[in-house]
């Protein structure tokens, strides 16, 4: 930065004032020119430079001499970010291969910087532990992991190295054990830490910095963490259906006025229950519903939205099971009439 200090005059000869006029003179990022900014601030390693002037008049000519430059190397603050990128719990199955946590890791230091990445499956506090399959890191940067697509993460070979504000999405693949009851959550953490050191916030390492300069640890420690959460779906539902057709005649053809009994038949699996199962069949076009034909199990249901479980609301049937532990059965029957 240069200041130039010009003479304002106030009648011949005569100077009333010195008028202080301040230039930048310095990289392509200035500190104070009103150029774009960063998270961090001005970019690692940017000289600060600053010539001061002094001026007087000899012989009627204003003199000015410039003072030595005073030059500052801006240090690298070293900072990063990391969140979770799924909105909740990522719903699992027993013994699923390489579930996805999603992760986004962002340099919000002031220069480049590479990150070491360690996952972490073992905490805790949380129902059980999944075993860590791999990282790997969003190579078309689409937010989606892309098997074969996306790069396999090994820590010190291919450490992200990040721009100052530039992010990178991380997925943490895990498989989960075979026998775990329904509902049970898994944390899975992913840490990252900046290459060239990490401490507490103002911890120096000298001459470790872009362009030359200091490498300073900022607020973060230069290193964070985040954490997902996996929830086990341990039953499964198995629904089947069949029909049966009788037709005015006493036959089973499908002409105009047979009706056709469709029978649906729901089986829960695995381990612990499913929560708000519930069965519902559209009539098929050219078909009517038999008005009060549904039955659950063998009993009677009413069609109206009422006290139990059975409603037609004008083209689909629904039958409401509740909470349906594993290994029950429940059998769903209606009737329709071909038109």
């Amino acid at each position: 930065m240069k200041t130039h200090i010009y003479p304002v005059r106030h009648g011949e000869g005569r100077t009333k004032r010195l008028r202080l006029v301040t230039t930048c003179s310095f990289g392509f990022l200035a500190l104070f020119c009103g150029t774009s900014a960063y998270a961090a601030g001005t970019l690692a390693g940017t000289d600060i430079q600053n010539i001061a002037t002094a001026s007087y008049e000899s012989g009627g000519d204003t003199v000015e001499i410039d003072s030595n430059a005073v030059i500052f190397k801006v240090d690298e603050l070293l900072d990063v970010t990391t969140v979770s990128r799924d909105p909740g719990d990522v719903t699992t199955t027993n013994g699923a291969q390489n579930v996805v946590s999603a992760f986004r890791v962002t340099n919000t230091g002031n220069g480049p910087e590479a990150f070491r990445l360690t996952p972490n499956v073992v905490n805790g506090g949380d129902d059980f532990d999944p075993a860590l399959s791999q990282v790997v890191l969003d190579t078309n940067n689409n937010g989606v992991y892309d098997p074969g697509v996306d790069t396999v993460y090994v820590a010190g070979t291919n450490d992200p190295n990040l721009a100052p504000d530039q992010s990178i999405n991380v997925f943490v693949l895990t498989n989960i054990p075979a026998n775990r009851v329904n509902g049970d959550r898994a944390e899975v953490k992913l840490l990252a830490a900046a290459v060239t050191g990490t401490g507490a916030p103002g911890t120096t390492f000298a001459g470790a910095g872009e362009g030359g300069g200091n490498a300073v640890v900022g607020s973060t420690g230069a290193d964070a963490d985040a954490s997902g959460f996996l929830r086990v779906n341990a039953a499964s539902v198995a629904l089947v259906k069949s029909a049966s057709v009788r037709d005015p005649f006493g036959g089973n053809t499908i002409v105009p006025g047979s009706e056709i009994t469709y029978t649906l038949v729901s089986t829960v699996s695995g381990n612990g229950s499913l929560n708000n199962l519930s069965i519902n069949d559209p009539i098929p076009a050219s078909a009517q519903y038999v008005a009060g034909s549904i039955t659950l199990d063998g009993i009677a249901l009413t069609d109206a939205a009422d006290a139990d479980r059975g409603n037609f609301n004008g083209t689909r049937i629904s039958v409401g099971l509740g909470t349906v532990p594993s290994g029950q059965v429940n059998t769903v029957t209606f009737k329709v009439r071909v038109q």
